[in-house]
């Protein structure tokens, strides 16, 4: 029986499929395009579309394992939903599903609300699942804020002074193989869980903007307090919905922060086997790439 990857071409995903290459486990990698897919030696790619009801049938059969990954997309909420029906359907009782931290404290954010929905789904149909809630992903301040940092020397992410506790796209990625192939390999049913994501710190924007200043050697101010403006920026670059649906995280980070607690911190490490990467050693990585 397999073990299938919905998403395995993303962030998270594209990692996963590395952990997974290496387990000497039957993967198989959802996409749409088989003739383009492309995924690390071992995983086999499989075709099927989650608002395409038959493909998603035929991708299931034979699946034990799943893990469900969906992007932040408006069909997001369907397309989790038929799958997991799809997959209950096909009798698969091994679930591992990727939800969001505060997916059930922060109702007006809508990737946040739909990931709950998909969480009281599995609830109510009592689907054997383990639910991770990652937290703000380290790495998308690699992703967009590299010339912020370098050329103009400014921290612009309006994470504001509550605290979010970014984790490190390893660290999910890690927890997620060993929770994907803890239920693949599991004699029996395993009961439901949830997994707070975390990294071992909360952080606001003056620190990661202090963080910064130690490694460029030169002030770095934290400029990111006007939620309002970061999404009319995002708006010239996206779908306006996704910028809107952004600033409402953003507008929650400065309210209520997103702040892992020291259970949090304990439970990632257990299932790492090490601490948590620190924000200051994943800049510190990522400075150093920058600079070749």
């Amino acid at each position: 029986m397999a073990l299938l990857v919905t998403g395995g071409t993303g962030t998270v995903g594209s990692q996963l499929m590395k952990r997974l290459s290496t387990q000497s486990a039957d993967v198989r990698a959802l996409t749409r395009d088989t003739a383009k897919a492309a995924f690390p030696d071992g995983v086999v790619p499989v075709a099927g579309d989650m608002m395409d009801v038959e493909s998603m049938r035929s991708a299931l059969a034979g699946v034990r394992t799943l893990f469900l990954l969906n992007a932040v997309v408006p069909q997001e909420l369907t397309q989790a939903m038929l799958t997991l029906k799809l997959a209950q359907e096909a009798g698969i009782e091994r679930v591992v599903y990727l939800s969001v931290f505060h997916s059930d404290a922060f109702a007006d954010v809508p990737h946040f609300a739909s990931k709950f929905a998909v969480e009281r789904m599995i609830d109510q149909l009592n689907i054997p699942a383990t639910i991770l809630r990652p937290n703000c992903f380290m790495q998308n301040d690699a992703a967009y804020f590299r010339d912020a940092l370098l050329k103009y020397g400014v921290y612009p992410f309006p994470i504001g002074d509550q605290g979010v506790s970014m984790v490190d796209v390893g660290d999910i990625a890690d927890v997620a193989a060993s929770a994907l192939l803890q239920r693949d390999r599991a004699s029996e049913r395993l009961p439901r869980e949830i997994i707070n994501v975390v990294g071992p710190e909360a952080l606001t924007g003056a620190s990661i903007a202090a963080t910064w200043a130690a490694l460029l050697q030169k002030p770095v101010p934290y400029t990111g307090g006007a939620t309002t403006a970061f999404e009319q920026q995002l708006a010239h670059h996206g779908p306006s919905w996704m910028a809107m649906d952004m600033r409402l995280m953003l507008d929650r980070f400065q309210s209520d922060g997103m702040r892992g607690s020291a259970h949090d911190v304990e439970q990632m490490t257990r299932w790492l086997g090490r601490a948590p990467r620190s924000y200051a050693d994943f800049a510190a990585a990522t400075l150093a790439t920058w600079q070749g």
